[in-house]
């Protein structure tokens, strides 16, 4: 059974349903990824204290468009969203502090349909604390923070209030590759009712130069933010990597369409993971990929959804067309 929190305000629960061993951890990722013939590791070992402080500052940059471009379209669509939706309960999956999700929230209140906000996370200081500002800005709103990860723990949702809407923005969906993608859409589409609505954010395919340079700024804070997962690997798991051995690298892959981040070695070496008791040796140039990041068309966007039952509803897109919302709904509802 899930630990449940008393409520400690009449507005606020919180469910954990991690439990130890219950998430893949970084001891085994690193041991699988690291000893693959093409090393890898998943992007979510970044974002430590530092590495959540490092992708904040790579939101303001000037390369980096993707945070801007999402809200402004946003800002523009929110009433259209809301009156389109009815939501009473907007349930957010990879929460993190909720900051450009007030925009949907103010546009639900103004409509006089908001009851519910479903923070799903799995850093649980982050659901709580955001749980906490949330209902002292929103007189009257009820929070249900799930301390959870959305690819295991969506069946564990609680029961919806009214109309929902699901979101999930950042082009998050993009760091997953297609088996996976097909199966966290599948999984959302399984919350939605005949009623309720999934907000989608992709990053859009468009000149490589302008992708390449929102992962490789000129400041070279992406590139500090890459490395920060060896600084990871040398606190958890006791290794002696030297961020300084590897370059970081940002390259768009046109057959998949996705920008990939990769660690490459500035020269032959070895490391040991003491607490792994495990050797990596890394040739001179020889690379570690840290992250892929999908751009997405209209039409697989369209594609995606279809496959997982889900019907577009609304293509809201910036001015220039770099990044995209999309709102659908089942194709077939029961």
């Amino acid at each position: 059974m899930p630990a449940s929190t008393p409520r400690t305000k009449a507005s606020i629960r919180i469910d954990s349903h991690l439990a130890d061993g219950d998430e893949r951890s970084l001891a085994d990722d690193a041991r699988d990824g690291l000893t693959r013939p093409f090393k890898e590791l998943p992007p979510k070992h970044f974002y430590d204290a530092r590495g959540a402080e490092l992708f904040d500052r790579i939101t303001e940059l000037p390369e980096y468009y993707p945070t801007r471009a999402e809200r402004a379209i946003l800002e523009r669509s929110a009433r259209e969203l809301a009156k389109l939706t009815s939501a009473s309960e907007l349930v957010e999956l990879g929460s993190g502090t909720a900051a450009k999700t007030r925009v949907l929230l103010d546009s639900l209140r103004e409509a006089g349909t908001l009851v519910r906000y479903v923070p799903v996370d799995v850093t649980e200081t982050m659901v709580r604390s955001c749980a906490e500002e949330l209902t002292k800005e929103y007189p009257g709103l009820e929070v249900h923070g799930v301390i959870g990860d959305f690819e295991r723990h969506l069946d564990r949702l609680p029961e919806a209030t009214g109309p929902r809407l699901v979101v999930f923005l950042g082009g998050t969906i993009g760091n997953f590759e297609p088996a996976s993608r097909e199966r966290v859409l599948a999984d959302v589409a399984s919350l939605l009712g005949p009623e309720d609505h999934f907000l989608l954010g992709t990053d859009l395919v468009k000149d490589p130069a302008v992708l390449e340079a929102a992962y490789d700024d000129a400041q070279g804070v992406t590139a500090e933010f890459n490395r920060n997962v060896l600084r990871v690997l040398n606190r958890e798991l006791g290794s002696d990597f030297d961020p300084d051995d590897f370059e970081h690298i940002a390259m768009f892959d046109p057959k998949h369409e996705w920008i990939e981040m990769r660690l490459r070695a500035r020269r032959e070496h070895t490391t040991v993971l003491r607490e792994l008791d495990l050797s990596v040796h890394f040739e001179a140039g020889e690379e570690l990929r840290t992250e892929i990041s999908a751009k997405f068309t209209r039409e697989r966007v369209r594609a995606d959804l279809a496959g997982a039952g889900l019907e577009l509803v609304r293509w809201l897109t910036d001015p220039d067309e770099l990044f995209a919302l999309t709102l659908s709904r089942l194709a077939n509802p029961a």
